[in-house]
């Protein structure tokens, strides 16, 4: 059996390593149009910023080790120009000599990933632009910078790419302003989660620019600058383009196989294509989305791997099926971690989905242990069923733990209550004996049995004024007099029962403290005084982070620079 695979990295060269651990007789061949076949895409930006030194460290196999262990042909500077389904051919050209020759193929995977977006704007070909995709771009930054000494950068775009590079330019320090189209950075959070990661960009020296695009690039002499719309100029010394990736589907279109959504690859879930004898993996295909079951794309290193395993067992006999991707994801952004599985908020009223939510700001371990430090945790789950969509999280040590333990349990179809019996490692540096993904499942649980009602920080602005509420802040009188919601009054936890004369009866009760645990425990009390009450869903310093994100934000737009 002759197996070509058209492109490396993740999908490519996992699919090739897994056919020769299952057949030692199939003849392997792999055509890729860079310089490298295994590359550490993910670790690009930090080569970038000094993190990791040795530029040997991003090459993860060569066409000389894979040949070693694995007897696999690797041509690398080969790029694959066409297919032919009908013979069975590739048409292959040989870079760096123009070389043009034919090969033959009984099974053919196309793992062509994706290519940076660079949107067709005046300016855009200056030497002074770059995009970050491959090991060739990372060296070609690099160089530029350790030549010019750049001292000014924009960065446009704010996913994984863009706030991991413009963090590696700020450690570098070189002043970073980072330009988003959207209003938010990082678009699998939600808004109110995002609000943290805006704030830890601005506390490191960047300057965000969020809700603005960019139209164009001006260079005149030593002179260069970003041009926005609306008229506003940036003078930077370099810029750097993360405004997302499309799928690299050229090859795919004239071999005639059916595409999907945004010209992606459409697949099965054996990674088949629509034409025989070819599959496709990797950032280049369409899968499905885990948890709603509508096509998808998730250009992640873990989905693409999977992929190109699946690929290689049906292309070997052995039945395999790919699930879905549910986008679980994690991303350093100076000294905060950020993490997400599943889908947002935003996604499940997109798709029809009747969600809910639950807000808390646990510590990551036993608070009594020194160093404990709080995480942000936002849990989706649907009304009703308590299906577990997803989950957000924000803050330091132990995220990425908890992001973990949420994502298998939606993989395994927990319910969203089923959270709290989960029985977790615990020690006092680890965590607590009510762990936070516990906790989050408590919570829930309470939603379920009328234990407790939540509101939410999108209803402040409609919760009437006129009296006819009764507005309760339960933080100690410090915490109040350091900042409060306007119109909220300030009664203790603590002092509520001797006070529970000045609380009006027959008026909903809407409550709030600086976690939710505070105000929980005084809606309880108000419940068993026989007051209707509401809990606010992340408390203050959830309120507070938000508010500020939104002040600074809308200064920024009205000034035309970050405040």
């Amino acid at each position: 059996m002759k197996v070509i695979i058209v492109g490396g990295v993740a999908g490519g060269a996992t699919a090739a390593a897994r056919i020769r651990r299952l057949d030692e007789k199939a003849e392997i061949t792999v055509y890729e149009k860079s310089g490298y076949i295994s590359y550490a895409n993910c670790g690009l930006p930090y080569y970038i910023g000094g993190e990791i030194e040795d530029k040997k460290q991003l090459t993860l196999q060569t066409p000389e080790s894979f040949f070693a262990r694995f007897r696999i042909d690797v041509r690398v500077k080969h790029e694959v120009t066409a297919v032919d389904p009908v013979r069975k051919t590739v048409t292959v050209k040989q870079l760096e000599n123009g070389r043009i020759f034919r090969d033959k193929y009984d099974k053919l995977i196309i793992s062509t990933g994706a290519k940076p977006v660079k949107p067709d704007m005046a300016g855009v070909e200056s030497g002074k632009v770059f995009t970050l995709r491959n090991v060739e771009d990372t060296f070609g930054i690099k160089e530029y910078i350790v030549s010019h000494s750049p001292g000014r950068a924009v960065v446009v775009g704010g996913g994984f790419i863009g706030i991991e590079t413009a963090e590696n330019l700020t450690r570098l320090g070189i002043k970073v302003t980072l330009v988003e189209a959207a209003a938010q950075l990082m678009a699998p959070f939600d808004a109110d989660m995002a609000a943290f990661i805006h704030a830890e960009m601005r506390r490191n020296g960047v300057e965000l620019i969020l809700g603005s695009m960019v139209e164009g690039f001006h260079e005149d002499g030593n002179s260069f600058s970003v041009r926005l719309r609306g008229g506003r100029s940036i003078a930077c010394d370099m810029a750097i383009l993360a405004i997302g990736v499309t799928p690299d589907t050229s090859l795919a279109k004239t071999a005639g196989i059916e595409l999907g959504l945004k010209g992606s690859i459409a697949v099965n879930d054996r990674m088949e294509t629509s034409v025989p004898d070819i599959y496709a993996v990797g950032d280049a295909v369409q899968i499905k989305n885990f948890v709603t079951g509508k096509p998808a794309l998730i250009s992640l290193a873990g989905p693409a791997n999977k992929e190109g395993r699946i690929a290689a067992d049906n292309i070997c006999g052995k039945e395999s099926r790919y699930g879905g991707g549910q986008g679980s994801s994690v991303i350093k952004i100076f000294g905060m971690t950020a993490a997400c599985t599943g889908i947002n908020e935003r996604t499940a009223k997109e798709t029809g989905i009747d969600a809910d939510k639950v807000i808390l700001s646990p510590m990551n371990h036993a608070g009594y242990y020194p160093g404990g430090k709080i995480m942000t945790m936002k849990v989706i789950f649907e009304k009703g069923t308590y299906r577990l969509l997803g989950a957000q999280i924000a803050g330091s040590d132990g995220v990425d733990k908890r992001i973990d333990v949420i994502a298998v349990a939606l993989r395994a179809g927990m319910k969203a209550t089923e959270l709290a019996e989960l029985d977790l490692a615990y020690a006092p540096p680890y965590s607590s004996a009510k762990d936070p993904v516990n906790m989050a499942g408590y919570i829930i649980e309470n939603i379920r049995d009328g234990i407790v009602k939540q509101w939410y920080y999108e209803e402040e602005s409609v919760l009437p004024g006129d009296g006819s509420v009764t507005l309760l802040d339960t933080r100690t009188a410090a915490e109040y007099s350091g900042g409060h919601i306007e119109g909220f009054r300030n009664i203790p936890v603590d002092e509520l029962r001797e006070r529970i004369g000045e609380i009006e009866k027959g008026k909903p009760v809407y409550v709030i403290c600086q976690s939710g645990l505070r105000s929980y425990i005084a809606s309880r009390i108000l419940s068993g005084y026989g007051f209707e009450v509401y809990n606010f869903a992340g408390g203050f310093r959830f309120y507070d982070a938000i508010k500020n994100d939104h002040i600074l934000s809308q200064k920024a737009t009205e000034c035309g620079k970050e405040v």
